[in-house]
């Protein structure tokens, strides 16, 4: 092998994503202490209840422009919590995009509802028409994910669930912030989750939030994530609320979260701000490279710059160009999630969960798939279910763009770009 390919653009590991985890500090640290030393941190009452869930809610709230928030324990938690106010169950089928997080197909399945696998377009986010496509009567929504950090084509997603009188729920978990024509996602559709996890724009380690401009969604919300009923501004249980008592699940989040996600709240704007102008400034060089294309994004000021998507013309070129950067030291510690095609990218991809695959059920009877009520929402999961998506995935690099690259981090990936393609290209012809 030649000198040029043995030689190292960089010799340390990028850092990791976790951009709302680069951005901590004393604030955070101060934060946690404030809420130990109260010895209440049970949101509801306590020693010295510093009501810093509730703070929270408002203060989110506020940020969204949205009237009803409900914090709880994770994104999943969230996911769960909503679709349960949303009525989800079996008999139902809720539409969901083929590039997500497995948690999104999980809390489906957990309800005794089927999911419904829609394509994706070059957004990578749900296709509005292909969701259209896959509208039957059984359909009660569908489940739009802002992924890998930019919004999805929301407006005419939400146009079609109004067409068709479904729900639209919106997953924000790696979005949080993202914004088109400066409304924040989160706020088109009846409902909307976030995430506070490890790798999210802001966290708290894990924590979530359920989000809507409904009130009888949001005191349904409050009554699954809590004792199965809903509360009144003192935090006194609703007991005669009728519309929305049933059955809790103990997903409220805890006034620790709470203090340190209101600090990360504060900081977000900035850590949005860092990662946007890194992926801008390499974004900016690659859209003049004729090798390759780039993910569409709705409205580039809202995107919050976290990942960066590449598309090459075909499979072989897109793996090349990886293992080139990747030899020429672009990758992080935690190298099969910073820089990969995204056919790898484990069980964001549909079909790299297995338990999808083979409809592996929730109990011994194989709910939901064995269930009376969804007897006609016969599906596939395999690979080859959403050919526009898998054609994708095969082909396309996602790169994750911390919140703390320095200039010279920058040029370094720039550099590693131009030298990757110059080699690969360069055998091609």
């Amino acid at each position: 092998m030649d000198d040029l390919h043995l030689r190292k653009i960089r010799t340390m590991p990028l850092p990791d994503e976790f951009p709302g985890v680069h951005a901590m500090g004393d604030e955070e640290t101060e934060a946690a202490l404030r809420v130990c030393r109260s010895k209440s941190l049970y949101r509801y009452y306590g020693m010295n209840l510093l009501k810093e869930t509730s703070s929270f809610e408002a203060e989110f709230a506020d940020f969204l422009n949205i009237p009803y928030v409900v914090a709880v324990t994770s994104g999943t938690a969230a996911l769960h919590t909503a679709l349960s106010a949303l009525g989800v169950g079996p008999g139902c089928e809720v539409i969901v995009p083929a590039y997500m997080w497995v948690s999104v197909i999980a809390a489906v399945v957990n309800l005794g509802a089927i999911p419904v696998l829609a394509d994706i377009d070059e957004t990578f986010c749900l296709d509005p028409a292909d969701v259209a496509r896959k509208i039957t009567p059984r359909t009660v929504g569908m489940i739009a994910v802002h992924m890998s950090g930019a919004p999805a084509d929301i407006v005419r997603l939400a146009a079609v669930a109004k067409q068709h009188g479904i729900f639209l729920l919106e997953d924000c978990a790696q979005c949080v912030g993202g914004s088109i024509d400066g409304r924040r996602v989160g706020t088109f559709g009846d409902m909307a989750i976030f995430s506070f996890q490890m790798n999210k724009n802001m966290s708290s380690g894990e924590a979530g939030a359920v989000v809507t401009h409904n009130e009888e969604l949001y005191r349904r919300a409050v009554a699954s994530h809590d004792a199965g009923y809903s509360r009144s501004d003192t935090g006194k249980l609703l007991m005669d609320d009728t519309t929305s008592y049933g059955w809790g699940r103990g997903l409220r989040l805890d006034e620790l979260r709470a203090s340190i996600l209101r600090v990360q709240l504060r900081k977000l704007p900035g850590t949005i701000d860092r990662m946007h102008q890194s992926k801008y400034k390499i974004r900016q060089w690659l859209e003049t490279c004729p090798e390759l294309s780039l993910r569409r994004v709705i409205d580039p000021n809202g995107d919050t710059g976290c990942f960066l998507i590449t598309i090459f013309p075909d499979a072989t070129s897109a793996h090349a160009v990886n293992d080139r950067l990747r030899d020429l030291g672009i990758a992080s510690a935690s190298a099969e999630t910073s820089n990969v095609i995204l056919a790898d990218y484990g069980m964001h991809i549909y079909y790299n969960i297995p338990a999808l695959v083979h409809k592996v059920g929730t109990d011994y009877r194989g709910s939901p798939w064995s269930l009376t009520e969804n007897q006609n929402s016969i599906y596939t999961y395999a690979k080859g279910t959403c050919p526009r998506a898998d054609d994708l995935f095969e082909r396309s690099q996602l790169l994750a763009i911390p919140s703390c690259l320095s200039h010279s981090d920058e040029d370094e990936i720039l550099e590693a770009f131009q030298e990757a393609l110059a080699s690969v290209f360069q055998l091609a012809s």
